[in-house]
């Protein structure tokens, strides 16, 4: 049993650093439920 198995996991990613879709394709495999995804620009 994993450190996220079983988790609802809210993604945040930042356009310039890693974008959250890059983030999900690594939590996939992780048997997480992904609630809310999305990419912001911090300026």
């Amino acid at each position: 049993m994993g450190l996220f198995d079983n988790k609802k996991v809210i993604i945040i990613g930042d356009r310039d650093g890693i974008p959250a879709p890059a983030i999900e394709e690594c939590l996939k495999p992780l048997n997480t439920d992904i609630i809310y995804s999305a990419t912001e620009c911090f300026v």
